[in-house]
């Protein structure tokens, strides 16, 4: 069982020829609305890959909350843990994705659908019985530090994913999963301070560094479409293959074929059924 703890929202995506000009209309040329965020994303993908996941996460106590569990129930997530935070709406994440695969993002994720430090601590149970804790750095800095600390204290597998602004989290973590740009600052001296594995993604590669070994995976060759969501599917095959007990080589492998899975398609939604 994994504990995923981050963000749930409903996400929007419209695909257009080309992102319209100030004062002007376009249509799309496609739509898509279904369960999003970081967090909800990994979940799906670890359920996808037999790995039993529950969501710590934040949603509204409107409609689209109600929809969004629904769909997350559906999806082999357990969401007894989310919290359903009173008179407010559920996270929104807009995607426009123009005909060449570049996307543009409008969210609103305001403080409400945020994990604070009292949420995580009150899913203490759950997090601490987990096999693997997923802890999102998008997330308050309080939250992200006490997920990933009941993490460490419990012995269980911590993976981080995302930019790491507070070097305490270093501690607590044995993966740190980061994309090109949250990679900056992070190299083999952070080993000496925590993780054991880093997997930190370049343009057109992943780099694999832990004590003793490299691996450099070059992407796949398939189409790009939609880079939404190839990180989620990422982190989380990674983590399925961790909890498989596979060697490094074989899990850095495996993340970035089901990384290069889900850019093919348009929305971020991984399918990792095999």
């Amino acid at each position: 069982m994994a504990a995923v703890v981050g963000q749930l929202a409903r996400d929007l995506v419209l695909t257009v020829d080309q992102v319209p000009a100030a004062g002007s209309a376009g249509d799309a040329t496609d739509r898509f609305e279904q369960l999003g965020g970081k967090g909800a994303n990994q979940a799906v993908a670890l359920a996808q890959l037999g790995v039993r996941p529950r969501l710590i996460a934040v949603a509204g106590d409107d409609v689209i909350g109600d929809v969004l569990l629904d769909q997350a129930r559906r999806d082999g997530i357990d969401v007894d843990a989310v919290i359903r935070r009173v008179d407010t709406l559920t996270g929104l994440i807009v995607e426009l994705l123009d005909a060449d695969a570049q996307w543009r993002y409008v969210q609103h994720l305001p403080p409400g659908v945020l994990l604070s430090e009292n949420d995580v601590l009150a899913a203490r149970e759950v997090i601490a019985s987990a096999d693997a804790v997923l802890v999102q750095l998008q997330q308050p800095a309080p939250a992200a530090l006490a997920a990933a600390r009941i993490g460490r204290e419990a012995d269980r597998l911590v993976i981080l994913d995302g930019e790491v602004s507070d070097r305490r989290l270093l501690a607590f973590a044995d993966v740190i999963r980061a994309d090109e740009r949250e990679a900056k600052g992070l190299d083999e001296h952070v080993l000496d301070q925590g993780p054991s594995l880093l997997a930190l993604a370049e343009s057109d590669a992943n780099v694999f560094l832990w004590r003793g070994g490299r691996l450099r995976v070059p992407l796949t060759g398939d189409k790009v479409v939609d880079t939404t969501g190839g990180g989620d599917a990422f982190t989380a095959a990674l983590t399925a293959a961790l909890l498989r007990k596979l060697p490094y080589e074989e899990a850095a492998r495996l993340a970035t074929a089901a990384a290069g899975s889900t850019v093919t398609h348009v929305s971020g939604r991984p399918d990792l059924r095999r």
